[in-house]
């Protein structure tokens, strides 16, 4: 349980840090801000770039405190500016890093309550929080700011999005 939540959120996270950074660089070479990338969406009714970094850091932090019986972290509101995204980003690896391993690798079957943004609570247990819910709802949100991101024409290829060199 803690490879499928910490183990793999972690990792994940930093990629998505070292994307913005490329995302950075890419604006600062072609001098524009990088902050206009943060408002690209894919569709009108989709989350924005920085609503989609929020989102994965909300998934990667909740789902393994849950697991650990603990409050998740208190992340700021949500600034649509990169420095305050990097923080966003660091402040979850650092609190899931955290959290105790025994507790999450003993709660497969801890019932537990995931509570959506308009407050609805939806029940599950440790292990399908996981695979049904917050691992797919990460890798949704962090793969759109890949894709985001390669739109604008940031250069990135599959490797930068799994982190290996």
């Amino acid at each position: 349980m803690y490879e499928a939540s910490v183990g793999l959120f972690v990792p994940y996270l930093r990629n998505l840090s070292v994307l913005l950074d490329k995302g950075v660089a890419y604006a600062e070479t072609r001098k524009f801000n990088p902050a206009v990338l943060l408002g690209m969406r894919m569709a009108p009714n989709m989350y924005d770039l920085a609503q989609q970094i929020g989102e994965a850091c909300r998934h990667a932090t909740v789902a393994p405190a849950l697991l650990a019986q603990c409050e998740p972290v208190a992340l700021p509101p949500l600034e649509h500016e990169m420095a305050g995204l990097q923080a966003r980003i660091a402040t979850s690896i650092e609190f899931i890093e955290s959290l105790p391993r025994a507790e999450i690798d003993a709660a497969a079957e801890l019932k537990v309550f995931f509570r959506l943004k308009n407050g609805t609570e939806l029940p599950f247990t440790g292990r399908t929080l996981l695979l049904t819910n917050s691992v797919p709802q990460f890798f949704f949100h962090v793969t759109t700011a890949y894709d985001l991101l390669r739109h604008a024409g940031v250069e990135l290829v599959k490797k930068d999005f799994l982190g290996r060199k």
